[in-house]
This record gives structure tokens, sequence and C-alpha cells, in this order.
């Protein structure tokens, strides 16, 4: 009973959506404050139903009901709790479910916290968030369907790819979707600006925080993606430029070049045309990003869909939004005031840069992912676009963005003095520097990419620390005053700093482990070794392990130094899993400070020997570690109470009336 009652909450929600696209726009249009006011209770309404269906769904995993199609094929009895509840968004259709509910929830959020904002301005967001969700609760009614019964109900499950039974899942596609869908807000807001004409400061202060969040979770759901692919799919990388990998990478590159784009908006009424743009193209991107995953036409571990009729609904979904609102832009791009001016050396003109490098490295990344597909559509040839493509093209694009970033916090607005700032900066880059000679002379002299890698790494996150330094006045002010100063930054200067230092070190974590990682490759019989980068592995038995639903082999090795001390057990298995008869490899990694080992297996040799692949992965945790202290950046950022009030209304004109930040207080 409760499988109907989550379809036909399903349906009510669809109704609600429509009404919530098209009441609060013609009232907006109307100047109808009644019509305009529905938006908020029936957004409310949308969230709670669709939780409802998804709180179904939820249910029939956790009991096994193998009545539902969707549950029958991605379910087994026998499968621990936690999995159960992860694979209800391990598959297609529940994951687009959590799609929509996540897209409910923020437009819930701007109607519970959007009372600051001018009404006619909300009522355009909530008619836009709407309109999305209407088109994707179709879009699930009529291709994706998670409640389809099955009669006879199977005794038994077919159970969940078993590469997805991880813990990885509970936590990657939740924060990718919370970054994909938060987007939307964006997006909103722009279209909502274009139907209205106008844009303002005060527009920019309310979109930077969505952004912000959206921006703070796809960070974590890249990162948490990263990780998983490192230690569950047994290769031994945290990045392969899959297609899909892509598709969230592109949406990230987007969100960041909006989020500083929006910062000079607020601070100096530049920008305004372009920030607009990138709200729309960031979103159009997570579009993009959902057709390529839900359409079938990429194979990859991460793809769900492969029926063609569900990629043609979701290039109809993308042709409405992306390319309406491109119309849209075009028609009303024209009536929009550019903004104010800058010198060309100043933060503005940082900013600036940054944008252009980071829509170039987006519009690279983008090429490389859809110039395979298209070239088969077109000519029906197959060919790959793979790393050394990526390698070449997008990290000399990203090598001198990287350096410029710790310029941008220390030039004034609208003149700087790059001079001073480069002054400001001297010891931050002499100890950068002293870092790269380290690492060249003590961790390997061949590699000298390596080493300056390590080096840019350690000059953003000094350079975030000088803004830091530098803007408390340590060194000019005594102790008190300067701790005091400290204490009283805004909490965005802090998340800034966070989300720069961050960025530095999962650079010093990629160019450490690309460049200095070391390889064994070996054929082991019990109580035979190999030897790595000071350590000696050796191999002690094969034992077998039974699960709740899989088989596995384990192999157990004992860790020491070359000097003989004792570092512990490494375990890494051969996985069966008995419903689907699918094998997976379980990695042995073993974290030594910033350094892992890592241990995989291999097939048997004909004399009964185990192959076994070892790497030795110098700081390969800061590349997670740094993607965290992102986050972190963000959620600091976020704290900041400018960015939970209005923006400052300008001062009306002689003879005006209204003005352009009119109900911008908060």
């Amino acid at each position: 009973m409760s499988i109907e009652l989550g379809h036909f909450a399903l349906v009510l929600a669809f109704a609600l959506a429509l009404v919530q696209m098209c009441v609060p726009i013609i009232g907006g249009q109307l100047k109808n404050e009644t019509l305009m006011r529905v938006g908020e209770p029936t957004a409310m309404a949308g969230f709670a139903l669709i939780s409802l269906s998804f709180a179904a769904l939820l249910s029939a995993y956790v009991l096994s009901d193998f009545s539902v199609l969707n549950v029958w094929e991605n379910s087994h009895s026998a499968k621990p709790l936690l999995y159960k509840i992860t694979g209800t968004w391990g598959n297609h259709e529940g994951s687009m479910l959590l799609w929509v509910l996540i897209l409910a929830f923020f437009g819930a959020l701007v109607a519970l916290f959007g009372r600051n904002l001018p009404l006619t301005l909300r009522a355009n967001v909530l008619g836009v968030q709407g309109a999305i969700g209407s088109a994707f609760l179709l879009f699930i009614l009529m291709t994706s369907n998670p409640f389809t019964r099955l009669d006879p109900a199977p005794m038994q499950g077919r159970d969940l790819n078993p590469i997805l039974q991880d813990v990885g899942l509970a936590v990657h596609p939740p924060l990718l979707y919370l970054g994909y869908v938060g987007f939307s807000v964006s997006f909103s807001f722009a279209i909502a600006a274009l139907i209205e004409g106008r844009i303002d400061a005060a527009w920019a202060r309310w979109v930077r925080p969505w952004t912000l969040a959206a921006w703070m979770f796809l960070t974590g759901g890249i990162a948490m993606g990263s990780y998983w692919a490192y230690y569950e799919l047994g290769w031994g990388g945290f990045w392969f430029w899959d297609p899909v990998e892509n598709a969230s990478l592109l949406p990230w590159l987007g969100g960041t070049a909006l989020l500083h784009s929006a910062l000079v908006m607020e601070k100096r009424s530049a920008l305004k045309i372009w920030t607009v743009l990138l709200a729309i193209l960031t979103f159009s991107l997570s579009l993009l990003g959902t057709f390529l995953v839900r359409s079938g036409v990429l194979t990859s571990v991460h793809a769900f869909a492969t029926d063609p009729a569900r990629g043609v609904f979701i290039l109809g979904i993308l042709m409405l939004f992306i390319g309406g609102s491109l119309a849209l832009f075009a028609w009303r791009a024209g009536s929009l005031t550019a903004g104010g001016l800058f010198q060309p050396i100043s933060r503005e003109g940082a900013l600036v840069l940054n944008n252009l490098i980071l829509t170039t490295a987006t519009a690279t990344v983008l090429i490389g992912t859809l110039y395979p597909l298209l070239i088969e559509a077109l000519l029906g040839e197959k060919i790959s676009v793979g790393p050394p493509f990526f390698n070449l093209t997008f990290g000399p694009l990203m090598l001198p963005l990287l350096a410029i970033v710790p310029f941008g916090p220390l030039l004034a607005w609208k003149r700087g003095d790059l001079w001073a700032a480069s002054q400001r900066l001297f010891f931050a880059f002499g100890a950068a520097l002293l870092v790269a000679m380290l690492a060249y002379v003590v961790i390997d002299p061949s590699s000298v990419l390596g080493a300056a890698g390590i080096g840019l790494g350690a000059w953003l996150v000094l350079g975030a620390a000088t803004d830091i330094v530098l803007k408390s006045g340590f060194g000019k002010a005594t102790g008190a005053v300067a701790w005091r100063r400290l204490i009283g930054l805004p909490r965005s200067v802090f998340g800034t700093a966070l989300a720069h230092a961050g960025l530095g070190l999962t650079m010093i974590g990629i160019a450490a482990v690309s460049t200095q990682q070391e390889e064994r490759i070996v054929a082991l019989q019990p109580g035979e070794t190999v030897e790595i980068h000071g350590f000696v592995l050796r191999f002690e038995s094969l034992r077998p392990f039974t699960g709740p639903n899989y088989t596995e082999d384990q192999a157990h090795f004992v860790l020491n130094r070359v000097t003989g001390k004792p570092l512990g057990a490494v375990v890494s298995a051969k996985r069966l899993y008995q419903a689907r008869q699918m094998p997976t490899t379980e990695a042995g990694i073993r974290t030594l400070g910033l350094s892992q080992l890592y241990v995989s297996l291999g097939d048997r040799t004909p004399n009964g020997a185990l192959v076994v692949r070892v790497w030795w992965k110098p700081f390969v945790t800061l590349i997670w570690l740094g993607a965290l202290v992102m986050m972190a950046g963000g959620a600091v950022s976020l704290l900041d109470r400018r960015l939970r009030v209005g923006a400052p209304m300008p001062r009306a004109k002689p003879g005006k009336a209204k003005v352009a930040g009119e109900g911008a207080r908060g």
C-alpha cells in the first residue's frame, strides 16, 4: 500500500509543481500579490509530498519488497541494511527521485528563508524552480517510475551492483546532487532577474550564498567520488578523466567562476551581464551532466540508464531550459546595464582573469568530453579522448591561474598596485621557493615538475596565510590589537583563505603522487616479500571469508620497515558477490602519515603464486584533505552575516519613486 501512496504523492507533487510554475509568475506580471504568494506554500507542500514518495521507496528497500520492480532489480534480502538504504539511489529511477527531492528541498528553502526578497523576485524564482521540478517529475512518471509493481512477486532480488555496495555510495551521490541541483537556485535567480529586467548588487548578494552552498557540496561530492574510485575500483588512481567525472567537474568550474564574478558584482556593481550568463551556464552544465549519465550515450561505471527514450526526454529538457534561458538572455541582455568600470590591475581585474581562465578550462574539458560523441554521431567512428589530451590542455591553463590566486585578495578594488602586492607576498614566495627546492633535493632530484608542483601548492597555502596576517595587522600593530583585528575579520575572509589553502593542499598531493609514486608488480608465494620505498611487505597467507552476501579470498600481509620495525597488517581481497556472480577487488590500504601503501590483488600464476600490485603513494591523502579544507572554507563563508542580509539600497535618483534595490533589506 505504501508503494501506491508513494506513486500517488509523486503525481500530486507534479500537479503542485505545475501550479508553482504558473501562478506566481502570472501574479508577478499582473502585480497581484495574492497570486505571487502562492509559490511559497506550494513549494513547501511539494517538498513534503516528494519526501513522502521517497520515504515509500526507501521503506520498500529496507523491507526487501520484491514486488516492486526497482527493488527486485537492485536489492537482495541478504544485503546489509546500510546498502539496502543506499541502494534506494544506487539506480537510475531511485537516483532521479533523489534528484527531484533535493530540488524540492532547495525550493522549500527559498520559500522559507527568502522572506527578505522582493515579492516579485521571490515569486519568479519559485516559479522557475517549479518549472524545473515539473519537467523532471514528468520525466520520472513517464519514463522512470520507481514504483512499478511485479506480479507475481519474486522471492529474491537480483542484488545491487557490487561496486556500489560501499559506504561511499551513502555520501557521494547525495553530496553530488546537492551541488548539481543547488545551482538551480542561482539559475532561477538569473531567469527571475531577466523576466523582471532588473539586476543590482542586492541580487548578487542573494545569489552568492546559494551558489556557495552548491559549490561546497559539489566539491565534497567530487572528492568523495574520487576517493571511492581510488579505493573501490582497485586501479590505484584518483582521477581518470572519465566522461562522467568530467560531467561533475564542468559545473564545479563554472560555479567557481560564478562565485568570483558575483563577488565583483556585489562589491562594485560590475560584470552584471556576465554574472547572469554564468548562472545560466553553470546550471546548464549540471543539466548536461544529468543527460550524459542518464541518456545511455556514455558507457561508464558511473552511468545508470541505457534506454534511448530516456535520453531523448532529457535532451528535450536540455533544449527547453538551456535554449529557452539563453534566448531570454539574448532578448534581455541589451536592456541590462553593464556596471561599473575598473582598471585592469585591480581586484576586479584579477577576478576577471580568474573567470577567463576558468571558462576556457571549462570549454576545454567540455570539448574533450563531447567531441568523441559528436564524431560517433556524425561519422559513425569511435575515437577516444583520454588523459593525455586533458593533461596537455587543462593543466597548462590551470597553472597560471594557481600562480595568480594569492595576488587577488591583496589588490585594492577599482585600482590596485601590483608591485605593492608583490612586496607583501615576498615572504610567501621565498618560503614556497624553499619548499620546492627541498622537494627537489630531498624527495626526488629527478623530478623537476613534481618539485615545482609542490612549490606551487605551498605558494597557495602561504599566500592564503599572508592575507590573514596582513589584514590582522601582525607585525605592524601590537599583539593584542592584531589579535582583536583577527577575531573581528569577516568570516568570508577566513573562508576565502581556507578555500585557497585547501586548493594548495590538493595541488601538493596531486603533484607528489603524480610524479613520485612507486609501483611494484610481483608474483608472491606465502612467506615471500616485496620491498618498496623503504618498506618490506611479506605475504603471509590467503584465507577464505564469507560475508553477508559475498565470499572472498583475503590475502594477509605483514608490513615492516627495512630496519625491521613492525607497522602492522595489511589485508587485500578478491571478492565474489553470489547473486550477480560478479567479482570485485578490495584494495588493502595502509595510511602512513600523509602517504599510503596501496595493495591490490591480481590473478594466480600457473605455479600457484598470487600476482600482487603494490604502490607507494606519497602525500596522496592531501588530495582529499585539501577538498575538505575547501568545503570548510565554504561553510565558514556561509556563516558571514553579510551573506544573510540584503545589500544596501542605492540612493534614489531625483524623480524616481522606486529604486533598483527596493525591498532588499532583510
